[in-house]
């Protein structure tokens, strides 16, 4: 959570030592036809930090998550649609660690249990921004996307008995998020924070119904969010 909020200070004091610049003294436009093309096309590095969100059968102890800080990289295919709506098709993969916690178990090996899942995301997203200010144009971004866990470890016959944790290989999200383009002289750079929510239950339930680690869960859904850096 430390990274998320040394972000965050970072990025206001980048938004306003770009206001000050603006309205300082008139600026010399850069890229002043990029975002007149039907077609853009980008690329997007940042971090993540996932976590879970449990819905029980019964008010028992809650499963604890420990949450680390994961990475992101994938592509950026932009459509325009007029001067503030663009339709964005942003697939990635995003890398994250997250370990759970049971209570009353006397074996720290049957206690934790490490998820490490990387995703495939596929989102569209429609991204509506405000009207160009000199070098800089805040936005914001939402909409669905579906993910494959490459480590979900579904199809697998081993459940929690046997140290497998299992998720399902697909879920659905929602994302929302804002962020602000920057003109530079070669290229646009578009810092961005980015919350997202998982509409399916992830997780598969252990062969056992009464299994302690999966039995009183009636769902496992993913959330989290991203920060992500730009060029276009």
């Amino acid at each position: 959570m430390k990274y998320i909020l040394f972000f965050l200070i970072g990025f206001l004091l980048l938004v306003t030592s770009a206001l000050h610049a603006q309205f300082k003294e008139k600026p010399i436009i850069n890229l002043e036809n990029e975002d007149k093309a039907f077609l853009n096309w980008g690329y997007f590095l940042g971090f993540n930090q996932y976590d879970f969100k449990f819905e029980y059968k019964n008010d028992l102890d809650d499963v604890l998550v420990d949450k680390s800080i994961g990475f992101n990289v994938g592509l950026i295919g932009e459509m325009r649609i007029n001067e503030f709506l663009d339709l964005r098709f942003e697939p990635g993969l995003f890398y994250t660690n997250r370990t759970l916690g049971y209570k009353g178990f006397a074996n720290e090996s049957d206690a934790l249990r490490e998820v490490k899942s990387t995703y495939i995301n596929f989102p569209l997203l429609l991204k509506i921004s405000a009207r160009r200010f000199g070098n800089w144009k805040p936005y914001i971004i939402g909409g669905a996307s579906a993910s494959l866990n490459l480590g979900s470890n579904e199809d697998s016959l081993d459940d929690n008995s046997s140290g497998t944790f299992r998720m399902t290989k697909t879920l659905y999200n929602w994302e929302i998020g804002f962020g602000i383009d920057f003109y530079t002289e070669y290229f646009k750079f578009s810092p961005s924070i980015r919350g997202i929510f998982a509409l399916s239950n992830e997780l598969v339930p252990d062969n056992d119904p009464d299994s302690p680690w999966t039995g009183n869960i009636d769902a496992m859904k993913t959330r989290g969010i991203f920060v992500n850096f730009t060029f276009e």
